[in-house]
Parts: structure tokens; C-alpha cells; sequence
């Protein structure tokens, strides 16, 4: 095993960036938050738990896009990328909001879909980052 030279920039491992298996584990949350929501009677919640763990989920695949078009441009801007995520986080919260407020109390399933649905995202990303960043010597 060799180490990288004390002066050298440090390696860091590759990120996964697939949906598949945040997906399934968000899907799984779904499926327990529904049958949670329907024993208690309010299966609007679920629903709106749904919607938000979506609403997650379609802005990652609209940040991928976004990203993809930014680093094709032959001088890449990152205020171009930033914008363009603040309006879209922006508006899912907005919406998120909206339900909370209109449909109360289960419109709150909106906010508790979209904290669940980042979560899974960020450790699905950050989990294997980190295990890889400890094996390295």
C-alpha cells in the first residue's frame, strides 16, 4: 500500500449518485408511514408523505440535469447552478408549505416526506463517501 506524498491533494472516493436503492429505502418508509397513517385514520397523510418523498426524488433528477448542462458549457458558472436550485428548492417548499397550511393535519405529510426523502438521499451519499475516506491509510 503506498501513501500519497504529505504535499499531494487528498483523494476523495466517488460518490453514488444512482436512485435506485435511496429509492427502495424511501419506498419503504412509504409503505410503513402509510400503514401507520391508515391505523390511525388519517390516510390523506400518507399521501401527502408520499408526494413529498417524490418531490425530493424529481429534484434530484432535476439537480443531475442541471449539473449536467453547466459542466458542458465551455466556462462553467456556478451562480447559473445556484439559482437555479434556490428557485427550484423554493418552490417544492413552497408547495410543501401550501399543503401543510390548507390540508391540516395531514398536509404536514408533505414536510415529513421531504426531511425523510433528503435524508435517505444524503446518507445513500455521504455513508460510503465516509467509509471510503476511512480506509484510505
Amino acid at each position: 500500500m503506498t501513501a500519497s506524498a504529505p504535499d499531494s491533494a487528498p483523494v476523495y472516493p466517488q460518490a453514488p449518485t444512482g436512485l435506485r436503492r435511496p429509492a427502495l429505502i424511501a419506498g419503504g418508509f412509504v409503505v410503513v408511514v402509510a400503514g401507520v397513517s391508515l391505523a390511525v385514520g388519517h390516510p390523506l397523510f400518507a399521501v401527502f408523505f408520499l408526494l413529498g418523498v417524490a418531490g425530493i426524488f424529481v429534484n434530484a433528477i432535476l439537480v443531475r440535469r442541471a449539473v449536467d448542462v453547466v459542466v458542458a458549457d465551455d466556462n462553467p458558472r456556478k451562480t447559473a447552478l445556484a439559482l437555479n436550485s434556490a428557485m427550484r428548492l423554493g418552490a417544492i417548499t413552497a408547495l410543501a408549505l401550501l399543503a401543510a397550511f390548507l390540508v391540516q393535519p395531514d398536509g404536514l405529510g408533505a414536510m415529513f416526506g421531504l426531511a425523510i426523502g433528503q435524508v435517505v438521499l444524503v446518507l445513500n451519499t455521504v455513508i460510503p463517501v465516509m467509509k471510503g475516506l476511512r480506509s484510505q491509510p
